[in-house]
Parts: structure tokens; sequence; C-alpha cells
């Protein structure tokens, strides 16, 4: 048996034999399930991505930034037409069971979307290590990342330092960035990621990472799944939620997962989880 399968999580009952993604979560901190998803599906999603950007870019709070030219929008369930079989996908659930065991819960959907003449990023990872993680080496979260174009190396790929979701020093700034004096250990290190339409990845939001400077003409949209395990508190900075009808429809062994207010009537969220470290870029 794996040894970082959540306890009690028997291999042989989950959907897909997923041991070599929770190896590689706890090796490098990332792993990935190419072609999970049609192009057909993808390019929906990047319409739905795309009409959720211009609402949000419309009113106050709808659209944070993460740097120049980079924003982060959080988002309903129902704006997203693929949400049922992104979340209900085998490999999926098979994944945030074996790292986080059966209850875990969806906590946030939202997407990054750098635009031509985003910046490098500085270094960092998304939330102060828990102290579960500290004490026992056991990540208690997952974020999960869609692309909604083909990446190519000008759009600004993701780049990530492969083994850094351990890394714990009282200089890092917020317990989020780590001092300059750090940067030679993750440039030494760091891995660009290049997914395709249809591509799907499952990462520690703790793994020290940034985005590149997007020096095309073209937008790289990606959707962002947030799942937590039973200890941790990501959720509480996240306002997510589905009409009743919404919810009624779903399928019981979704609704199981997922972590959001059921309402009346939908207000459009107005995003909490701002990171000001990222709002200047790697100046």
């Amino acid at each position: 048996m794996t040894a970082h399968l959540y306890p009690g999580v028997d291999p042989a009952a989950l959907d897909v034999d997923v041991r070599p993604d929770v190896e590689a979560l706890y090796g490098d901190g990332i792993t990935a399930r190419k072609g999970a998803f049609s192009v057909a599906w993808a390019d929906r999603l990047r319409e739905d991505v795309d009409a959720a950007f211009e609402e949000a870019r419309s009113r106050p709070g709808g659209a944070v930034g993460r740097g120049p030219h980079r924003y982060y929008v959080e988002i309903h369930p129902e704006q997203i037409r693929g949400f049922v079989e992104l979340v209900d996908h085998p490999w999926v659930r098979s994944v945030c069971a074996a790292v986080l065991g059966p209850d875990y819960r969806i906590v946030e959907l939202g997407f990054d979307v750098p635009l031509e003449g985003a910046v490098n990023q500085p270094w960092h990872r998304d939330f102060p290590m828990p102290e579960e993680t500290r004490r026992e080496r056991r990540l208690t979260s997952l974020a999960f990342n869609v692309t909604t174009v083909d990446t190519a190396e000008d759009m600004g790929p993701f780049e990530i330092a492969p083994g850094t979701q351990w890394d714990d020093s009282p200089e890092f700034g917020h317990g989020m960035f780590p001092p300059r004096s750090h940067y030679p250990r993750y440039t030494e290190r760091a891995v660009r990621k290049y997914p395709q339409r249809g591509d799907i990845s499952a990462r520690s939001a703790l793994t020290i990472h940034r985005g590149t400077a997007n020096q095309s003409s073209k937008s790289r949209p990606v959707l962002v799944l947030g799942v937590d395990g039973p200890e941790a508190t990501n959720g509480e900075r996240h306002d997510a939620a589905v009409t009743r009808g919404y919810w009624e429809a779903l399928p019981e062994r979704v609704r199981r997962h997922l972590d959001v207010a059921v309402v009346d009537e939908l207000t459009p969220v107005t995003q909490k989880h701002t990171i000001e470290g990222l709002v200047m870029g790697d100046a």
C-alpha cells in the first residue's frame, strides 16, 4: 500500500489506481492526467470562463489582481456547464479520496487569467503551511487546475519548483513568500508546465510556484478547483453557492462533497482571497 494514502482508504476501492499520483503529490507536489476531458469540453469551459470574466470585471470586487494584467475570479458552480463532469471525474474523485480521505470537501471554484503583458509573479505558495503539514508532513488540501487553452511558451506558462511543498522558514513573508535569498533554489528546480485542452493537474498549493510573463497577445485562463480535507480551513475564504433547484438535481455523491451555501438566488461573488504580495508582480 502506498505510504501516503489517507489512513483507512483502500486503493482497491477507488475508481482509478492513483497511487503513482499520490506519490507524485508527496514527492514533486504536482501530478496530472493528460486528456481527462475532450477538447470540446474544454472549449465550452473557455466560453463559460470568458463570460464569467466579462461579468466580474464589470463590477467592483468581481476580479482581483494577482499582479499586473493578471486576475483571479471566484465563481459559482452553476456558471460552469461542465462542473459535474469535472468534480465527478473518476480521477478527480480518486485523487481527492486517496490524499484527503473519503470526507473531502469541494470549497473553491474560480479561475486565473494572465492577460497580455502579465509579468513574472514572485515565487510563492497560496497560503501558510498548516500545522498538520508542518508536524506530520501530511497534505490537507489540493488545488486542481484545468487549462482552457493549449499552452505555448510565450503565453506565460505556470512554473513550479518540485518538492518545495515542505519548505518551511520563519523568513517567509506572511508564511507564503520566500525571501529573494531563497530564489536560486527555486530557479534551479523550476519546471514549466504546458497543459493542453482536456488536461487536468492536481497539486499542493504549498508547492512554491509562480506565473511567468505572458509575452503573447493571448490570454491564458485556467480553472481552479479547491478541495479541503477534514482539517483544512480554506473554505472560510470562499463564498461559492448553488440554487436549491441545482442542488437537488446534483448526483448524491457530488452533493456529499460540495461544501457551499444553498440559496434561493445567486449573488455574484465578491472575492475575499486577496494575496497582497502578488499585486505588484516580481518588481
